[in-house]
């Protein structure tokens, strides 16, 4: 699916306060992602570039834990700056990153919850491999093939995930040193299948995961009554996330 970034960048634009309040699966990713990135990276890495800093979730965990003196910030839309401290050393890259110049000899390339929006993950990161120095760190998380699977199952509609092998396959081909590649399952619970769909709208998710789904009453209400095979012994709705992590190392 060729993913339409103006759409994208609109709906994450319009779900930017909610997105803050509800993106609690996606606050915890970054924690885990920044403890793993804790773990294996030195505590000094000098110029960073983040893929997709949205609210700024992993930013103020690194800036929290990490030595940073400059910080390169990209998103699609310019509405993300008002999260950051002006006390950041920060350089703005507002655009999509597959056709933005990337800073050379970077310490890190990080990005949380982003990479799944990227059309070319090939070509971006051969780009970031380039673009690190000697030793760099490409630390990253994204989203595997059971991401949203409620979702997909009741519309067909959904991104194109790789698998955990799929990453290995693609950072090995380019020499880079897989240090670290995880996977979570992770699981929200809503009330009632409409709860879900708000959720997901919330989070600007909507942009792209289902944005070939044109809901009318009728398609609305079968969706509904579909998901009731969701439904938990406790009532609840389950949706699932697929967290991916990986931190890896430019070897030359």
């Amino acid at each position: 699916m060729n993913l339409n970034k103006s759409l994208i960048a609109q709906r994450f634009a319009k779900a930017g306060q909610s997105y803050t309040e509800q993106a609690i699966i996606q606050k915890q990713i970054s924690q885990h992602l920044c403890q793993l990135m804790q773990n294996h990276c030195p505590e000094n890495l000098a110029h960073v570039l983040e893929i997709g800093c949205g609210s700024g979730n992993l930013t103020h965990q690194l800036a929290n834990n990490f030595q940073i003196e400059q910080w390169y910030l990209n998103d699609l839309y310019p509405q993300v700056q008002q999260h950051f401290q002006d006390h950041l050393p920060i350089q703005w890259m507002i655009g999509d990153i597959e056709t933005l110049d990337l800073p050379a000899d970077l310490d890190a390339i990080v990005s949380s919850s982003a990479l799944q929006w990227i059309n070319d993950l090939p070509k971006l990161l051969a780009r970031c491999h380039t673009a690190l120095k000697a030793q760099g760190w490409l630390c990253f998380s994204t989203f595997g093939p059971d991401n949203f699977t409620e979702i997909k199952q009741l519309t067909g509609q959904g991104l194109e995930y790789w698998s955990i092998n799929d990453w290995r396959q693609q950072l090995e081909q380019l020499n880079f040193e897989i240090v670290e590649l995880s996977q979570q399952s992770l699981y929200m619970q809503f009330e009632t299948p409409k709860a879900v769909l708000k959720h997901l709208k919330a989070t600007g998710v909507t942009g792209a995961s289902v944005q070939q789904q044109r809901w009318t009453k009728q398609s609305l209400t079968e969706f509904y009554q579909r998901y009731q095979q969701f439904q938990l012994e406790n009532q609840q709705y389950s949706l699932t996330y697929h967290p991916i992590y990986c931190i890896a190392r430019r070897t030359a």
